[in-house]
């Protein structure tokens, strides 16, 4: 084919590819359509059929067979694929797949903005929403509140609009110079887990919790409470954090 500058090509001879939205599960819930964005997924005689350690495929496929690229993009009317950004920056609000990118290309025209991050926040209801942190250029003077009025005036879709938009000193970023997103993910999980316990930390009785990385669940909320009643805040804490996808542990100090 043609060379389109930006695309990564055609497909290869006897290899299906495709964009697909895929649950938590692994569950292919629908194919894209014609330049809509998906996960990018493959299968066909050249593609792998798993690794040697199976416990190792159960992220690497979809629960049929397709082999999952990690990449968010979308396939043309040509055929020719274009590559977006990473399924695991993905943000799905109810259902509805948010590309974090168009949020931070919105924030990245605002005068006052250095560099900025969207990213998904847990909700009880919607799964996920998403949120944004802003690094300002030096000196700049602007609200949280008048970043989230400028987000809402130039991010195409309704539903990406920021729930919440926090302004920080620096941003995290990777060795390499790029935005590290995990610990900003951690970080807006953590806000959200104390406002949900914050009600529960009574005289004599310290909640804290943390978020970090899991080698099986992804990410793992360790709420740590000193003091109280184990019999009756264990159900409380359950009650409250069970309607999140997060999964999360209590360990009791003392």
């Amino acid at each position: 084919g043609e060379v389109r500058f930006g695309s990564v090509g055609l497909r290869f001879p006897f290899v299906e590819v495709k964009a697909a939205d895929i649950d938590e599960s692994g569950h292919i819930t629908r194919f894209s359509d014609v330049d809509e964005i998906g996960e990018i997924i493959m299968k066909g005689v050249c593609v792998t059929p798993g690794y040697v350690q199976a416990e190792y495929n159960q992220k690497a496929f979809t629960t049929d067979g397709w082999l999952r690229s990690g990449d968010l993009g979308r396939i043309d009317a040509d055929g020719y694929i274009w590559l977006t950004g990473r399924a695991k920056d993905l943000i799905i609000r109810g259902g509805h797949n948010i590309d974090p990118s168009i949020i931070e290309e919105a924030l990245h025209e605002h005068p006052s903005v250095e560099l900025a991050a969207a990213v998904g926040r847990p909700d009880a209801y919607a799964g996920e929403m998403p949120v944004a942190y802003v690094q300002l250029k030096p000196d700049a003077k602007v609200t949280p509140e008048e970043l989230k009025e400028f987000a809402r005036e130039h991010i195409p879709e309704r539903a990406a609009n920021p729930a919440d938009l926090t302004i920080i000193r620096e941003m995290p970023l990777t060795g390499v110079g790029k935005i590290f997103k995990p610990a900003l993910r951690h970080d807006a999980a953590v806000k959200v887990f104390n406002a949900e316990l914050e009600a529960l930390a009574a005289d004599g009785v310290d909640i804290t919790v943390t978020v970090d990385n899991h080698p099986m669940h992804g990410s793992l909320a360790t709420v740590s409470v000193t003091g109280g009643d184990k019999d009756q805040l264990g159900p409380q804490i359950s009650e409250k954090l069970g309607p999140y996808t997060l999964r999360h542990e209590v360990v009791w100090q003392g």
